[in-house]
């Protein structure tokens, strides 16, 4: 799995950490209006499209449309479960319906971006 997903593996790695056990600084960038959401949205949006990248790599054929439906939700559920330990399983993170609604839309055009790279 790591040799054919490496990069989806770091990002995905790297999303739990942030989201789990980092705890972000006071930074200027603070002060834009939903910061936080578009934060989420890039880092959804980007991991699924290396995601979609890896996968058409590797497989030859089109991705069917239960491939799809299985791939973008696994984004989805995997955020929803990080929404919901940020809630109930740490002290200095909280879970929002808002970032759950931005992960999910940046799974969504991630998704899109990903399989336009199949050309």
């Amino acid at each position: 799995m790591f040799r054919r997903y490496p990069l989806t593996l770091i990002c995905i790695v790297l999303i739990c950490y942030l989201s789990i056990f980092f705890k972000p600084p006071k930074t200027p960038l603070d002060s834009l209006a939903f910061i936080d959401k578009w934060t989420h949205l890039v880092m959804y949006g980007g991991t699924c499209a290396v995601f979609w990248w890896e996968y058409l790599r590797h497989h030859q054929h089109k991705a069917s449309l239960l491939t799809l439906f299985y791939g973008w939700f696994g984004f989805v559920a995997a955020s929803g479960i990080i929404e919901l330990v940020q809630e109930y399983l740490t002290t200095n993170r909280a879970g929002e319906w808002l970032d759950l609604l931005a992960n999910t839309t940046g799974a969504t055009i991630g998704t899109l971006i990903g399989l336009s790279m199949r050309r």
